[in-house]
């Protein structure tokens, strides 16, 4: 398991409006390249975001779908990226004085990365995760 917190100068309103924006997911998702679609009920448990990893002409198109979701407090999410697997992740916002924290949790639940030793896979998963909360808050600040 990887956990990820990151300090944004941006409301927890603002942050989630990205998190939820299904149509922004290639913007901070580290490997996502393009969105297909995005499935109704997004971001309630069952929407689903369409999307490709890779880069043209070598893309995969996968899927991501929400299983939890409490409005600007958490969203779970199992991730899948065929052939390496399935996972969860879980993005818990909290208010600061400046802004808001995000704390981005991953687990690998499925496929071959779950069968790589924790001290193999978390900290690959940690310089990933760290990279999309980056871009994250980039994108948050930028709209304060």
């Amino acid at each position: 398991m990887s956990e990820n917190e990151c300090l944004i100068a941006a409301s927890v309103e603002e942050v989630f409006a990205i998190l939820t924006d299904g149509w922004s997911y290639a913007a901070w998702v580290v490997g996502a390249s393009r969105i297909r679609d995005v499935d109704p009920p997004w971001p309630e448990p069952g929407g689903r975001i369409h999307h490709s990893v890779g880069a043209w002409p070598i893309l995969i198109d996968d899927t991501t779908s929400s299983l939890e979701y409490e409005p600007l407090k958490r969203l779970r999410l199992r991730i899948r990226v065929w052939p390496v697997g399935h996972g969860e992740v879980e993005f818990r916002a909290t208010p600061t004085a400046d802004g808001c924290s995000l704390v981005m949790t991953e687990t690998a639940v499925s496929g071959p990365v779950s069968l790589l030793p924790s001290a193999i896979a978390d900290p690959l998963l940690h310089l990933r995760n760290n990279e999309a909360l980056q871009r994250l808050k980039l994108l948050a600040e930028k709209h304060t």
